[in-house]
């Protein structure tokens, strides 16, 4: 049975639509216009133990009604969801202790106390064991670098320090479920490098199931194996990123190193884009169904005397925006 059950689920929201001018004022308030926004639409999928998921989507694609739903926080308006074999929404205080929640937007640090004070007090709410807190903190800690502040009031904490904390609170009391939404949104690339290495690492020691939404394309590449990409509510794909490239992906870049260019040999096929050349370095660009990675190797040792080479995987975040783009134009 799978951790996590998405079942036909679908969330509608009532907006509020303010009619313009003065005449209006007591309409709106007591009579105001609303309009049905369809959040999330009929959605299915399992998540099983220990797995890293990703949720890619545009502002609105339902990304984050999605995440509130399986962690508790909503309810859905039709469809049914179970996380541990319970219903997040019906049984939130079972489930709260079930999972570890960071949204990028709120904190849980207590903004006027040092941040080990916040580690103390979520220490009591969730009941941890004396020796297992001990434990943790001095292990995140260090694996986040937390040394220098870790006794430091949270408003003179950078973000990605802040961040940092909400990631490591989250997972003091050893959740077998994390999930991250925006976890990394405003951070320097330090800072998001170092979060996720903390997570990666978390799931491989304790297979802690991560699910993370993210604007960030490096985020899901360097965190997630498996991909869902949300577009106006529905689920457009569901699969490994292995595969999402294999379906999607068109062009792939590679670089030569070589010692020589052979005589007489002077202009590549017009299926390989030259996109750089200099100082023995030939960097280019082909189409993936018109070439194997062999055949390419092949055609340019044809060309130049090559010392070596590497093929450049697909950029992820091209191929989302592209899908993105054709959805769009079929929609116009």
């Amino acid at each position: 049975m799978a951790l996590i059950q998405v079942e036909h689920v679908s969330k509608d929201y009532k907006i509020i639509m303010q009619r313009p001018g003065a005449g209006n004022l007591l309409k709106n308030i007591f009579c105001p216009d609303t309009r049905l926004v369809h959040a999330v639409k009929d959605i299915s999928f399992d998540i099983d133990t220990g797995e890293l998921v990703g949720f890619i989507g545009e502002n609105g694609a339902g990304k984050s009604s999605t995440i509130k739903m399986m962690s508790g926080i909503l309810f859905p308006t039709s469809g049914n969801i179970t996380v541990s074999g319970i219903c997040p929404y019906l049984k939130r205080e079972t489930n709260t202790r079930n999972i570890g929640v960071v949204f990028g937007q709120r904190s849980r640090l207590n903004w006027d106390l040092p941040m080990a004070d916040s580690f103390e007090l979520n220490k009591e709410i969730y009941r941890i064991d004396s020796g297992v807190f001990r434990k943790n903190v001095a292990m995140f800690v260090e694996m986040l670098q937390m040394q220098d502040f870790y006794h430091t009031p949270v408003r003179q904490l950078s973000l990605g320090q802040r961040m940092k904390a909400e990631v490591a609170l989250a997972l003091l009391h050893e959740p077998p479920i994390l999930y991250l939404d925006e976890p990394t949104i405003g951070l320097d690339v330090m800072a998001k490098q170092q979060i996720r290495e903390f997570i990666k690492e978390r799931n491989r020691r304790e297979g802690t199931t991560t699910i993370l939404t993210s604007h960030d394309m490096k985020d899901l590449e360097s965190v997630c194996k498996r991909i869902i990409i949300l577009e106006q509510g529905r689920i457009l794909f569901d699969d490994s990123i292995e595969r999402f490239r294999q379906e999607y992906a068109k062009e792939a870049v590679a670089e030569f190193t070589y010692t020589v260019k052979k005589s007489g040999m002077n202009i590549l096929p017009a299926h390989i884009h030259v996109i750089e050349e200099k100082e023995h370095r030939l960097v280019v660009r082909f189409l993936l169904s018109e070439m194997t990675t062999a055949r390419l190797v092949g055609t340019i040792a044809d060309y130049y005397e090559i010392n070596d080479f590497s093929i450049m995987p697909p950029d992820i975040e091209d191929m989302v925006r592209e899908i993105y783009a054709k959805k769009g134009n079929n929609n116009t």
